[in-house]
């Protein structure tokens, strides 16, 4: 498997039917609660400028405009990209909505905060991580914050694995999923079954899993400081069995 191909397995997974699923697999207070972390952590003010990446169909970047901050939302589905940019123009909200990889991010924008959230941390093999966490510290402005949330830190996926799951469904799409784990390169592949009526669609996601350590040397070594682990939006400090990982950092 080529470098690009492993790496960009992204690229053609998120079409209309995953995404359906997960646009309603997600309860709407479950985005108020983190969009009021990551206000409240990266100290955010009215017009305060947010990266968003990837933005998916919206969900944090919309919030984010209801409350006045100026977001940039940057995400590889079209399809994903277009819904956020149905959703915001029929709430006539002011949204910079753009489709495009994680790996080549914006040079011209800069943010008092970036937001990686739902899971997008991970996507990327090793030297695309460290790429990815260098080009957020260069578009976060001095003083500024980044935001990780991250459920497949080792600490929170290994304690509860089960690679069994039952088939989900939400918002109509039915999800079936076969998990592997592959020890000796740390990583979470789950092969994907979404089906609505007839419509069928099959991807393999590929999660790399790292220690909480490590996120924090990688974020360490991109330029950012202060690190501070939190395991919900809640605000609870991360332990081993966490939920989620949810990491904060500064830019000196």
């Amino acid at each position: 498997m080529s470098h690009d191909s492993l790496s960009a397995w992204y690229a053609d997974f998120f079409t209309e039917l995953p995404n359906a699923f997960w646009r309603a697999a997600v309860p709407e207070w479950m985005t108020a609660a983190e969009v009021d972390f990551v206000a409240r952590l990266a100290g955010l003010r009215p017009g305060s400028r947010v990266l968003d990446v990837a933005c998916g169909s919206g969900r944090h970047a919309l919030e984010l405009a209801r409350r006045g901050y100026q977001v940039t939302g940057l995400d590889v589905s079209a399809e994903a990209i277009a819904h956020a940019r149905a959703a915001a123009a029929g709430e006539r909200l002011d949204l910079d909505l753009r489709q495009g990889d994680m790996r080549a991010l914006p040079a011209e924008v800069r943010a008092e905060a970036a937001m990686c959230m739902g899971n997008a941390f991970g996507y990327l093999e090793h030297a695309g991580t460290q790429g990815f966490l260098a080009g957020l510290a260069g578009l976060v402005v001095p003083g500024g914050t980044l935001i990780l949330d991250y459920g497949f830190v080792a600490e929170s996926l290994l304690p509860n694995l089960t690679l069994e799951e039952p088939p989900m469904t939400f918002g109509g799409v039915e999800a079936v999923s076969v998990n592997e784990y592959d020890a000796a390169n740390s990583r979470w592949l789950t092969s994907f079954t979404f089906r609505r009526g007839r419509q069928e669609h099959r991807g393999t996601s590929v999660q790399y899993v790292y220690t909480a350590a490590e996120v924090v040397r990688l974020v360490t070594e991109a330029g950012f400081n202060g690190v501070e682990l939190y395991g919900d939006a809640d605000g609870t400090p991360f332990r081993l069995g966490s939920p989620r990982l949810l990491l904060v950092a500064r830019r000196p």
